[in-house]
């Protein structure tokens, strides 16, 4: 397969790839990316070789017509995604999120070429802590952030194109990602980072809020599954019932890194911090059995923490600068 993977230097973008390579060697993998602050070649340098880079924006529409008639499928992972950034400056999201899937759109319609869009379980807005509910992929859309309301409206045009141009398109909604080259503006790495760098770690308020998390690996070995034998125009929701408050899982890091479980600081709280996401991935499991692997949220953390030691070339350039904005927000 000639794959065409947007914003393939990101954080999930990235392990895709290099899943891709490790286990599909017959693809054909390109790569396209902005490579702004959270995309790196550096994420890319263990399969530079094996892969094609092109540097460029997702809304060109011009480049990207041109990559996507060279392809036979395009998972679509380009996308703004830090909710702090969003709620400061919101149009960067608009723009690439809303406008760059609007162009991949129209260049998978023209070429007619298969189409997996990645999106994000925030689209659902909330749940309460004590509902027994989860998200289906019948759950109404509320979306509370800047963030997850470009999200929103991504999914929405990938959805219009297929009925109204019979585009060949997927969409997945996943839970919380964690593992291997996330950016440390995000809640686990930054708890990490601040650790190996001697810096107290930060928690959001009381730390009640309550996340589905699951392994990158996890989450792409589910949109390779959904690529390849998911039902066109379906959504599907991608999670592995991993639900844990943030305070427990800072708690959990702390004790695998050796220090006190109180060693923290509890600060301002994000606007509008959705209290609760749950994923419900029982479609996925029936209809195209597929399990997540990284059942163990400790061994996933602990495999996590040890990447982050001895990786400190990848994120410790931009450690200082994520910090430093932070504490602009008394964050």
């Amino acid at each position: 397969m000639r794959l065409l993977v947007t914003g393939g230097a990101g954080f999930i973008g990235a392990n895709f790839v290099h899943a891709t390579v490790r286990d599909h060697p017959e693809d054909r993998v390109t790569v396209l990316d902005a490579l702004t602050y959270a995309g790196s070649r550096e994420s890319l340098a263990p399969v530079e070789n094996d892969i094609r880079l092109v540097h460029g924006d997702i809304t060109d529409r011009d480049l990207v017509v041109q990559l996507v008639g060279e392809s036979d499928a395009v998972v679509h992972f380009a996308a703004e995604t830090h909710v702090d950034n969003a709620l400061a400056q919101p149009e960067p999201f608009l723009r690439t999120n809303v406008i760059g899937t609007f162009t991949v759109l129209e260049a998978v319609r023209s070429h007619g070429v298969r189409l997996h869009h990645v999106s994000t379980d925030e689209v659902y807005g909330e749940l309460a802590l004590d509902s027994p509910r989860r998200f289906t992929e019948s759950t109404p859309y509320n979306p509370s952030s800047p963030y997850a309301s470009t999200k929103a409206a991504a999914d929405m045009l990938v959805r219009a194109w297929v009925r109204s141009y019979g585009v060949r398109a997927t969409i997945s909604n996943c839970s919380n990602n964690y593992g291997p080259y996330q950016h440390v503006e995000k809640f686990i790495p930054r708890q990490i980072t601040n650790v190996l760098t001697g810096r107290r770690p930060k928690l959001y308020g009381s730390g009640a809020n309550v996340r589905d998390w699951i392994h990158v690996d996890d989450h792409n070995n589910a949109v390779r599954r959904i690529l390849t034998d998911g039902q066109i125009g379906r959504t599907y929701l991608i999670g592995a019932e991993g639900e844990r408050d943030n305070l427990s899982v800072l708690r959990t890091i702390l004790r695998l890194m050796g220090r006190d479980t109180d060693d923290f600081d509890h600060v301002t709280d994000r606007a509008g911090h959705d209290l609760r996401y749950a994923i419900d991935p029982s479609p996925l499991y029936d209809e195209l059995l597929w399990a997540p692997k990284h059942t163990d949220l400790n061994e996933g953390l602990r495999e996590t923490i040890d990447w982050y030691r001895a990786n400190e070339s990848w994120w410790a350039p931009m450690k200082d600068v994520v910090e430093a904005g932070y504490a602009e927000r008394g964050q």
